[in-house]
């Protein structure tokens, strides 16, 4: 099985809380101030979310942003992200 990304482990917290809250993807971009294609993009793992836009959607959705990231961490550390090969030849 081929590691997620760390853009897609955000995505899929996102879209898990924004949809448990039954919100569409309209509704919490125009709450945060963002663009609708850009917010899925986001979700979808397309995109690469910056700190400032990762404030305006935990925000939007009325999360707390440490609250997101732990989620995060969560589905990396379920999934898994990078390559550990990587990681052992230089540690090696």
């Amino acid at each position: 099985m081929e590691p997620k990304l760390f853009r897609e482990s955000v995505g899929t917290v996102l879209r898990a809380l924004r949809t448990g809250q039954g919100r569409t993807l309209g509704e919490v971009a125009s709450a945060g101030h963002l663009s609708l294609g850009y917010l899925s993009e986001v979700e979808r793992g397309y995109k690469e979310a910056s700190s400032e836009m990762l404030s305006a959607i935990s925000a939007a959705l009325n999360v707390p942003l440490w609250h997101i990231l732990r989620l995060v961490a969560r589905d990396i550390a379920q999934y898994g992200v990078g390559a550990p090969e990587v990681a052992t030849r230089r540690a090696a």
